[in-house]
């Protein structure tokens, strides 16, 4: 509620601002004309939108699933911390955005150089997280398995499943929220190098034509994009993690208290 009530004073500040300074429309739209364009160009929007919104998705299912396989295999393998976590980090000093030329001249102007972008962009944080959360479970859970176990090496699978990733989900449904935010951006920018289609496609022929209005709807629709995601993320990780949401609450009500 209070965030709705910020952002409709935000866009009322906007349109004042226009009006009064008389700002050019090719310079800054002011937010009734952006809303008349996103009414004339749903469908465009639409189409371009359903486009990105399947990049980016997909990006973040593989680069979950790779990411999550990398934070295993850290976990598990002293080879793959010795050789693979310094690779990971130095990796961060490379701009990601410097690669969507090599992508799309690898992957074409397709989906796939966008996927492989936003795939790219979302790898790390997940990585680093899950990790993160594994090596931090409770000793004392670990110590109690063992001992229900008689340190059994058998054992060491189920006590990976059932102890080291269920306390490591938290973890990884906060790098999920970093990813999800950040997911968008990778797939605009690999539609800005190259593309046929997209919402970042559609913000660039938009630009050239002096159609500032629908570039700042089609920026509109990409955000509410992310948002979407970011809460669906933010439900799934409430759904399957009740546990940590009740004691959230708890600590909220303490809190008030």
């Amino acid at each position: 509620m209070r965030g709705s009530l910020t952002l409709l004073g935000l866009l009322a500040l906007w349109e004042a601002a226009v009006r009064l300074l008389a700002i050019p429309h090719y310079l800054l739209p002011a937010p009734s004309r952006v809303f008349s364009a996103l009414l004339r160009n749903a469908d465009i929007l639409a189409l371009n939108a359903g486009i990105t919104l399947a990049e980016i998705l997909i990006g973040l299912m593989l680069g979950t699933l790779l990411g999550a396989s990398a934070a295993l295999a850290l976990l598990v393998s002293r080879g793959a911390r010795r050789w693979l976590l310094p690779l990971l980090i130095a990796s961060q000093a490379i701009p990601v955005f410097a690669l969507a030329p090599l992508l799309v001249l690898w992957f074409g102007y397709g989906m796939a150089s966008k996927i492989a972008m936003a795939l790219l962009i979302i790898f790390f944080p997940v990585a680093m997280t899950l990790y993160d959360g594994l090596r931090r479970t409770d000793p004392g859970l670990l110590e109690l398995a063992r001992a229900m176990t008689a340190d059994d090496p058998r054992h060491a699978p189920r006590v990976l499943v059932h102890i080291r990733l269920m306390a490591a989900l938290p973890a990884l449904f906060s790098g999920l929220k970093v990813a999800a935010a950040v997911a968008p951006i990778g797939a605009v920018i690999g539609e800005w190098v190259g593309a046929s289609a997209g919402l970042g496609f559609l913000m660039l022929q938009a630009n050239a034509r002096v159609q500032i209005d629908l570039m700042f709807a089609a920026l509109f629709v990409l955000a509410l994009c992310a948002v979407a995601l970011h809460g669906g993320v933010t439900w799934l990780g409430q759904r399957l993690l009740p546990w940590q949401s009740e004691s959230v609450m708890t600590r909220r009500k303490e809190t008030d208290a």
